[in-house]
């Protein structure tokens, strides 16, 4: 083998121009901040949580088990430059090795330095990898080979290795040793994270679809609305749902109507009686006291039969219209102060409209009033105090009457509502059926509104009646 001088081959290595490195390229993640909850987003935030673990777990897997074939196949590529680069610089004309080494740094990336014992050299990239990779190299360039990510400053992989007795390094490109950098990938994992992200989205509407428009149908049920039929389609479990919830529409539609047909039986069948018996009261041979005490029963029983019908009647949200409700309320106070034991104050805000239906709403006010007439008198007074104001709040109507009784125990407050419920030992002895608030309750609710029942301070009952303006 011939000598190659190490002093003319540093020289001739000075007088190359070598390309300086690419910087690397910054990615800046971004972070997603989510605000909104319910069903499609815990599904979604699942479904996206899963992923990401599976992508991680997969990316760990596939970097520990290819790292043994990969550290082999890249120091055989090392071993075979070395060993190609070493003969070709041991083999050649000196008057050619400058050109030599021109053409391996310009067309292969392979650049050749004298090592120096002044050389500032700093240690071999701290990866996976390399362990391996250092392993097998000297293993066929042998144990006194070196390595190095920077020698001089000057970044890239080095590898030291030998001609005769003199030392060398050969750099090259950290790109050639480092298949894939973390920046790539990251690119790709994100690339691959947008488009999971986007499925688990698609996965989530399409499973939560079906649920929003069976919400939407119950919210139309409970409103008094004829929803259309959900569509039975679909996989087993929504399908079977779709066709419960029609079965459940339809029963409901057909107990309405026979509940119509009882009604106008139970109104035929009891009042006709009633009126033979008003009758026979008239014309049978009684005291004035015997006969006016009849005549009570009677017209309670009839009011109470009443009752029933109203609260049992469904209200036709079809019939709904465009109500002054300012002017409703005037004639209903007009109506009621006939009484003599009654007195009402009134704060009405002029021209204040809602949709519903004309009569039921009436009956709501009637109720209410006539409920503070019975049970809001004081102990002591003469007449009833009741107070009524309606204003307008934002896009609300807001109600409220309020007597100055007794009012009722805090604990009772909610039994109000409920049918057939009287507290006649709280606020004194009156007749009734008990189902005065809970008509008032049932229309309210059939209206879109919501009614609020507590006690007055000061004394009394106070109900709050809240609707959307039209």
């Amino acid at each position: 083998m011939s000598s190659f001088p190490k002093a003319s081959r540093a020289d001739a290595l000075r007088n190359i121009v070598l390309p300086s490195p690419a910087p690397g390229q910054m990615v800046t993640p971004h972070r997603l901040a989510w605000l909104k909850s319910g069903l499609m987003w815990r599904t979604f935030f699942m479904i996206a949580f899963l992923i990401t673990v599976s992508m991680v777990t997969w990316v760990a897997s596939f970097k520990i088990v290819e790292r043994g074939p990969r550290a082999q196949q890249v120091a055989a590529q090392i071993i075979s430059i070395v060993t190609i680069t070493r003969a070709a610089l041991t083999h050649s004309a000196p008057d050619l090795r400058s050109e030599l080494l021109f053409d391996l740094a310009s067309n292969e990336g392979i650049r050749i330095y004298p090592l120096e014992d002044t050389d500032q050299i700093e240690p071999p990239p701290d990866n996976a990898l390399m362990p391996d990779l250092e392993r097998e190299v000297r293993a066929r360039l042998g144990n006194q080979t070196r390595f190095s990510s920077k020698v001089n400053d000057i970044g890239g992989f080095w590898i030291s290795f030998k001609i005769d007795s003199d030392e060398y390094w050969l750099m090259l490109d950290s790109e050639r040793v480092e298949r894939s950098s973390g920046v790539q990938w990251l690119q790709w994992g994100s690339v691959a994270m947008v488009l999971s992200l986007l499925g688990a989205m698609f996965i989530s509407t399409l499973i939560n679809q079906p649920l929003s428009r069976l919400t939407a149908a119950t919210r139309a049920v409970a409103k008094g609305l004829q929803p259309e039929p959900l569509p039975e389609t679909g996989p087993t479990e929504i399908e079977e749902a779709n066709r419960s919830f029609n079965q459940m529409v339809s029963d409901l539609q057909r107990i309405e109507s026979d509940r119509a047909i009882i009604l106008a039986g139970i109104s035929h069948d009891l009042r006709t009686p009633l009126a033979r018996m008003l009758l026979e009261v008239e014309m049978a041979n009684l005291s004035d006291d015997a006969r006016t005490g009849m005549q009570s029963d009677l017209a309670q029983m009839d009011g109470i039969i009443g009752q029933f019908l109203h609260y049992a009647k469904p209200t036709d949200t079809s019939s709904f219209e465009r109500i002054n409700l300012s002017e409703l309320i005037d004639s209903v106070v007009q109506t009621a102060t006939r009484h003599d034991d009654i007195r009402i104050q009134t704060i009405i805000t002029p021209n204040v409209h809602v949709s519903g239906n004309e009569t039921e709403l009436t009956r709501v006010f009637n109720n209410l009033i006539e409920n503070s007439r019975r049970y809001g008198k004081k102990e002591g007074d003469e007449f009833v105090e009741v107070d009524i104001s309606c204003q307008v709040r934002q896009d609300k109507v807001i109600l409220n009457i309020a007597d100055h009784g007794a009012g009722v125990p805090d604990s009772e407050i909610d039994r109000l509502l409920r049918p057939f419920t009287r507290l006649d030992v709280a606020r004194g002895q009156a007749n009734g059926s008990g189902l005065g608030l809970a008509i008032v309750s049932r229309i309210v609710k059939q209206h879109g509104g919501k009614l609020r029942v507590s006690n007055r301070e000061g004394g009394g009952l106070a109900t709050q009646i809240e609707l959307q303006l039209k």
